[in-house]
């Protein structure tokens, strides 16, 4: 179902449209939690160190292509707002060919690099063989990844949030299910958990692909070369490049964070490597509603609907930040059973030690609420520069601080934890005040 977010009413327009996608999401992350709570609880330390440390740096690698289908999306919501079919045709061909074209030089660059990535990561050794040996199955999926998103970036920019959720939901369920019966069945180890995972990213990317060219003339646009415009080239690239930068700074950071926890050893690995598959589960749906929010205000912005874009504005933030309020507090409640989830229980350092991450940084969860919510309105203003100034103030001072803090004796890998809702808070405060300072001139259409 194609949802005009121009019309009907603001907050039941954004909740409709926002949550298969969180749906979707949370079905995504099934990938990973599905690897991490098997490895962990079948395979050992060591095992969930790895495909904990090899997470970090796919989420870094994709948010890469993640960024680009965004950035692009939110043009495609403005073309979509503005009734204008032949731009958004065009558009939706630059980009696909420009994605597309990333997503090939970034494969190379992976499997090139793979030996090097020991070293910036600060892997143990005891840990890297079964990581180098995931990180080569995973790295297969990347044109995966590619397909997936940029497909279902299409799709929900003309408000359709329910297929790219419909196609997670059978991958996701196939992905467990393969990742019993590689790993447990099959005795494949950390790779048959990483064959799973990729054999679900191909059906999903591939199915919502087939579904798409089949079912929207508009997406058949991406193989006419002839649609092809150089200033639609810049005009994608000017809007998608900004976009990539601000997921590709914001998950360098979260891995070079991934670099100064491995140095603390396979206890911290593994701790850390659950608490941020919990973390990640736990705020996921605020980031999800921020992208909603996002197609909501471009959709709205390209119509030239003032009104509605401040409505939905005030509507998006008591949203976000009364759920953020409940996850908080549950997340600091159940810290221990939840680690429990991903660790043995004779594993008492590992839960302890990701306890304490969860109970400092889940109890700050409305500092990452508001900061998606601004993500999201520069992106869909045309403002794509100050999500990449918010996301290098947050991850810069979580990177610095992390290194500073840990240093101290006292303080240790504490430290690390502190240094993220710091980040955040600091973030949310410039976001705020640039918005105040240049409200007129952000909405004026």
């Amino acid at each position: 179902m194609n949802r005009d977010l121009t019309k009907g009413p603001v907050t039941r327009s954004m909740l409709l449209f926002a949550i298969p996608m969180i749906l979707g999401d949370l079905l995504q992350q099934c990938y990973n939690i599905a690897d991490t709570l098997i490895v962990g609880q079948f395979l050992g330390r060591n095992a969930l160190a790895a495909v904990g440390s090899a997470f970090t740096l796919m989420t870094f690698l994709t948010s890469i292509i993640l960024g680009l289908c965004m950035g692009s999306g939110a043009l495609f919501s403005m073309r979509f707002g503005q009734r204008d079919e032949k731009a958004l045709c065009e558009n939706l061909c630059a980009s696909f060919f420009f994605i597309a074209l990333v997503t090939l030089l970034l494969n190379v660059l992976s499997f090139a690099c793979l030996d090097g990535l020991r070293v910036f990561l600060r892997v143990p050794a005891e840990v890297w063989g079964d990581m180098r040996g995931y990180l080569f199955v995973i790295f297969m999926g990347i044109p995966a990844v590619f397909l997936y998103n940029y497909f279902a970036s299409f799709l929900r920019a003309i408000g359709n949030s329910v297929i790219p959720l419909a196609f997670l939901a059978v991958s996701a369920l196939l992905n467990i299910a393969l990742d019993l019966w590689f790993v447990i069945g099959l005795d494949r180890g950390v790779a048959g958990a990483a064959e799973a995972t990729v054999i679900a990213q191909y059906l999903s990317g591939v199915g919502i692909a087939a579904y798409t060219l089949m079912r929207f003339p508009q997406g058949r646009s991406v193989w006419k070369v002839r649609l092809l415009r150089r200033e639609r080239v810049r005009e994608i690239v000017s809007f998608s490049t900004l976009t990539c930068v601000q997921q590709s700074v914001m998950n360098l950071g979260i891995l070079m964070v991934q670099g100064l926890v491995n140095s603390f050893g396979s206890v911290v690995m593994a701790a850390f490597a659950a608490a941020v598959k919990i973390d990640a589960f736990a705020y996921m749906p605020v980031q999800d509603f921020g992208n909603a929010f996002s197609t909501y205000i471009a959709q709205n912005y390209g119509a030239k609907e003032r009104g509605r874009i401040r409505a939905g504005l005030k509507s998006a933030v008591c949203i976000s930040m009364a759920f953020c309020i409940v996850i908080s507090a549950l997340v600091f409640a159940f810290a221990s059973p939840l680690m429990a989830l991903f660790v043995d229980a004779g594993e008492a350092e590992v839960i302890l030690e990701g306890v304490g991450y969860l109970r400092i940084e889940g109890a700050f969860y409305c500092g990452i609420g508001c900061l998606f919510l601004l993500y999201g309105l520069y992106r869909a203003l045309g403002k794509p520069g100050m999500s990449v100034v918010l996301t290098v103030i947050s991850l810069g001072t979580r990177v610095a601080l992390a290194y500073l803090l840990s240093a101290i004796p006292t303080v240790g890998v504490t430290g690390i934890w502190w240094s993220v809702p710091i980040g955040w808070g600091l973030a949310d405060l410039v976001g705020f005040l640039y918005y105040k300072a240049k409200k007129k001139e952000l909405l004026e259409l």
